[in-house]
C-alpha cells in the first residue's frame, strides 16, 4: 500500500480513493488493470533513476529487463513450481496458511479484509514467495482465454472486449478458490477491494 501511495503522489494520477486507504503494509486493492500497469511503468522508471537500486536490478534494467505484471504462465509457475502442487506450499489445505473465507468462518476463519503482506510464511513454497494464495486476487497481463494456454496468442484479438486473468483467490473466497490452478477473469476497468497485483521483472 505504501509503495502504491508513493506512486499516486509522485505520478499525479487519478486513483480510486479506496485503493489508497489502509495501513502501509497491506496489499493494494481496488485497482484497475491500467492502474497496475501504470504502477509498473512508474516503478521501472524509479528503479532506473534511484541511486539506491541494488546493482543486480540496475544491471538487468540496463540489459533491457522490464518491470510489469506476470503472464498467467509466469504466475502459475511461481505458485506451483514444477511439481503441480495444489497450493503453493503443497497439497494440504489452506487453513492457517492463507487469508481466505472472510465471510465463511466455518471454512477457515479468514480476516474481514486483507492482512499485511507476508503474514503467512511459506518456507515450502518453490520460490519462497508469500501470499500467492488468498489475501487479494492478483492481476496478470494475460487475456482470459481457454486452456490449453498459449502465450503466443496473447496479442491476438486485442480489439475485442477482453477480460484479463487474475490468480490466487482472495480473503473473501472459499478454500477451493485459493488453489494455485484456479483462474478468474477481470474486466480491465473494474476496481474491487479484493483485486490487486504483484510485479515481476522479465527479460527482453
Amino acid at each position: 500500500m505504501a509503495q502504491f501511495r508513493a506512486f499516486a503522489d509522485e505520478a499525479g494520477v487519478s486513483i480510486d480513493a479506496e485503493a489508497l486507504r489502509g495501513a502501509p503494509d497491506l496489499p493494494v486493492g481496488s485497482v484497475s488493470w491500467p492502474d497496475a500497469l501504470s504502477y509498473c511503468r512508474w516503478l521501472e522508471a524509479t528503479l532506473r533513476d534511484s541511486p539506491g537500486t541494488p546493482p543486480l536490478l540496475r544491471q538487468r534494467l540496463a540489459d533491457g529487463w522490464r518491470v510489469t505484471l506476470p503472464t498467467e504462465v509466469q504466475w502459475e509457475k511461481a505458485a506451483r513450481g514444477t511439481d503441480g502442487r495444489i497450493y503453493p506450499w503443497g497439497n494440504g489445505g489452506p487453513r492457517g496458511r492463507a487469508n481466505f473465507s472472510a465471510a465463511r468462518p466455518g471454512d477457515g476463519g479468514g480476516a474481514a479484509g486483507p492482512t499485511p503482506v507476508g503474514t503467512y510464511d511459506c518456507p515450502e513454497c518453490p520460490f519462497g514467495l508469500r501470499d500467492m494464495s488468498g489475501n487479494v486476487w492478483e492481476l496478470t497481463r494475460s487475456p482470459y482465454q481457454p486452456y490449453p494456454y498459449d502465450e503466443e496468442d496473447d496479442a491476438s484479438d486485442l480489439d475485442a472486449d477482453a477480460l484479463f486473468v487474475m490468480r490466487g483467490g482472495s480473503f473473501v473466497d472459499p478454500a477451493a478458490n485459493v488453489r494455485a490452478a484456479i483462474r478468474g477473469g477481470a474486466d480491465p476497468g473494474v476496481r474491487r477491494p479484493f483485486i490487486g497485483f504483484r510485479v515481476v521483472m522479465t527479460p527482453p
